[in-house]
């Protein structure tokens, strides 16, 4: 049996592995998150990498760690969070009447007695469509606050998914966090996330 750290503050993520029935704990990395890499795919799992690997480091055996970091990206153009309300508009300008990206980095640190850490990880992508949007529906979107914490600027699980033509992936992706992804990699290693107490 294994003790399952998230090394994760995002809501969001803790929503999902509460709702498959994991039982885990939260503990946060304090490592600064600078990115040496360039494409999305890359940057994200490196930020998960170090953010998994900077609070295992202080973990016990019989323990597994999961960091994840999600990206949206349009035409290889990383978009992180806005940095205030008119960052936002122009993020959701861009996004507007097009296709784009939703990247998540995961990885999970597995700490077992008597040996080095494993270290399991991976890529999801999930491509998402935006119907064409007024600039009075972005200014409205946009005043709801709702934007300004979550990468891209916007919400797919908030209010945001009206304004969602279709997807092409994993949905949860989109929310923050591949589980089931993350589920069949763990059980290839012969853990079962679902049976860890």
């Amino acid at each position: 049996m294994y003790k399952i750290i998230l090394a994760s503050g995002s809501p969001r993520r803790k929503e999902i592995l509460e709702q498959v029935g994991i039982e885990f704990s939260v503990i946060t990395s304090n490592d600064e998150e600078v990115i040496q890499k360039s494409s999305p795919e890359e940057i994200v799992e490196e930020l998960a990498t170090r953010k998994a690997c900077s609070v295992a480091s202080d973990m016990e055996e019989g323990t597994i760690v999961i960091g994840a970091d999600t990206m949206v990206a349009i035409d290889g153009q990383v978009m992180g969070k806005p940095k205030d309300e008119g960052n936002a508009k122009d993020m959701i300008r861009k996004l507007q009447g097009k296709k784009h990206q939703v990247y998540t980095g995961v990885c999970a640190v597995v700490k077992e007695a008597g040996k080095e850490d494993r270290l399991i990880h991976f890529v999801e992508a999930t491509h998402v469509w935006v119907h064409s949007m007024t600039e009075a529906q972005i200014d409205a979107y946009v005043a709801t606050g709702e934007p300004l914490d979550k990468a891209g600027a916007y919400g797919i699980q908030g209010k945001f998914a009206v304004y969602i033509e279709k997807i092409e992936g994993d949905y949860l992706n989109i929310v923050g966090f591949p589980v089931s992804k993350l589920y069949e990699r763990l059980l290839e290693e012969d853990i079962d996330l679902l049976s860890c107490k």
